[in-house]
């Protein structure tokens, strides 16, 4: 009797310490004693982005600046479905290399099997945008985009505190986020850090090297006589037509202002009814319902079907919406009107919109699943 009471009295307490120390004792305590020190060195070294001399300079935060390792983990969660609740998706599943980093979707589908209501936008040159993303501008950074896909029920549907207690216990991202942000202990991985890391990477997302560029820029090449024709459609208004051009919002070299606009899209009779205020959401003011974000024409040979909520599945019906004009909705941007165009014309428009598509950019090693 008295050698079970001993034991009893030393289980005790055992139990009674571990519960002081904020543990349970069970199997299945996540905060058992363990030393969480994570073994790995520091050293970090500043990633040369490589930017062509004819785009603008990227923003690059003075908090999140551009290291090797930072990038390489940020690739890695980016292309990692660890992040969404049942280990299916990754921010990739609806960002693809050879789509331009978009889906090919008119609105994607998350991992409850739902459908979201808007089209997967391209990841391409967000390092030069200053006026915020998704399709309306709700959010500034790209820091603070990556937060929000992770939660979203109609995307990964998962939660923060459950990503971290999985990177924390992984085999090997306690070392990388050492590597990338000098952490010393496992405890210390944060949303913060994963979002960190996943926007240094697609700051690395450049696309400058099209045929137009190497054209204009490097001197390399030639526009075929359809490209060319095109081309002048595309910047010009010619003197024989009442066309408004493209470029008022598509301008080199970025091929956005990442403005803005109510393109004519929807007949509504007044700025309330559109099916999805956009802009207007975010700002609140009233003029700003039915704008969206003026997306780069950088690869949209690639990144069909188009507009926010992909309703045309081909450049051809975008071109045609465009010429038929819009609606006449109080604040639908000046530089909507109809204008003559023929068949010619949407084709040579056509070919010179594919010549600024980037092949290197979407074959691009460093920019490809790490994983395969």
């Amino acid at each position: 009797m008295r050698k079970w009471l001993l034991v009893s009295g030393i289980a005790l307490l055992f139990f009674y310490a571990c519960e002081q120390d904020g543990q349970s004792g069970g199997d299945n305590c996540d905060n058992c004693p363990v030393d969480d020190r994570i073994s790995a060195n520091y050293n970090p070294e500043a990633f040369k982005l490589e930017v062509p001399f004819w785009l603008p300079t990227p923003i690059i935060p003075a908090d999140n600046p551009l290291t090797v390792d930072g990038v390489a983990l940020g690739r890695m969660l980016f292309y990692d479905p660890i992040l969404s609740s049942d280990s299916t998706q990754s921010c990739a599943s609806c960002h693809q290399q050879k789509l331009a980093f978009t889906d090919g979707q008119a609105t994607s589908v998350g991992v409850r099997g739902l459908r979201g209501t808007r089209s997967s936008m391209s990841l391409a040159n967000l390092a030069f945008n200053p006026k915020g993303l998704f399709w309306d501008g709700s959010v500034l950074t790209l820091e603070d985009q990556a937060l929000i896909p992770v939660e979203d029920h109609l995307e990964m549907n998962e939660t923060w505190e459950n990503v971290e207690r999985k990177l924390q216990k992984h085999s090997s991202y306690p070392a990388l986020f050492r590597k990338a942000f000098g952490i010393e202990r496992k405890r210390e991985i944060t949303r913060d850090l994963v979002v960190k890391a996943i926007a240094q990477f697609e700051r690395t997302m450049i696309s400058g090297y099209s045929k137009f560029d190497r054209i204009v820029w490097l001197n390399d090449g030639w526009l075929e006589d359809d490209e060319e024709r095109g081309r002048r459609l595309f910047f010009f208004e010619p003197a024989d037509i009442n066309h408004p051009g493209c470029s008022h919002c598509h301008f080199d070299p970025l091929y956005t202002d990442n403005n803005f606009y109510n393109n004519g899209l929807d007949a509504v009779p007044n700025l309330e009814a559109f099916p999805d205020l956009g802009r207007g959401n975010v700002t609140k003011r009233r003029f700003d319902n039915g704008k969206f974000r003026s997306v780069t024409l950088r690869n949209i040979e690639l990144t069909a079907p188009y507009m926010h909520d992909g309703r045309f599945q081909t450049l051809e019906e975008v071109l045609n919406q465009y010429a038929a004009g819009g609606h006449g909705v109080e604040n639908e941007d000046p530089n909507i009107m109809p204008f003559p165009m023929s068949a010619r014309d949407r084709q040579d428009l056509i070919a010179f919109l594919k010549t600024l598509t980037d092949t290197s950019f979407i074959n691009n090693p460093a920019l490809a699943n790490p994983f395969k």
